[in-house]
């Protein structure tokens, strides 16, 4: 079994009753990240989404803050996680090609095309494979 990666960050999330009830969301550790949604449920779907945008092309992300102490909400704001798997939200949204050039041997290359074997194909499934992605 694929071993579950989350990415967890915690986001203030902001009651708005002014033309018509939404809520904001603001990451408290992606700074410029923000999002809403006319309901709750929206919105905590639109802040995954919002987080995947913005983590998708960093290698290291920030530490997320466990210690709410020193943040002063108002009435109307509550904090909550928000977790997404980022390596099925690049599976998802990021499949474009990306052109390697790789060296094998010629008589393993002649083999493999005499039998009509797709090289893109195999190094895809290989490195799935190697990298116990489904």
């Amino acid at each position: 079994m694929k071993e579950l990666k989350l990415t967890v960050y915690p986001a203030i999330f902001t009651k708005h009753n002014d033309d018509g009830e939404y809520y904001v969301v603001d990451f408290i550790d992606l700074i410029h990240c923000t999002t809403y949604g006319k309901t709750l449920e929206e919105a905590f779907y639109m802040a995954q989404d919002a987080m995947g945008l913005f983590l998708d092309t960093e290698t290291t992300f920030p530490t997320p803050t466990t210690d709410f102490t020193n943040i002063k909400l108002e009435e109307n704001q509550f904090i909550s996680f928000v977790t997404i798997d980022m390596d099925e939200y690049r599976k998802k949204y990021n499949n474009k090609a990306m052109k390697k050039t790789l060296t094998i041997p010629v008589w393993l290359n002649n083999l493999s095309e005499k039998n009509n074997i797709n090289f893109s194909q195999v190094l895809q499934e290989a490195l799935k494979e190697k990298l116990g992605i489904d």
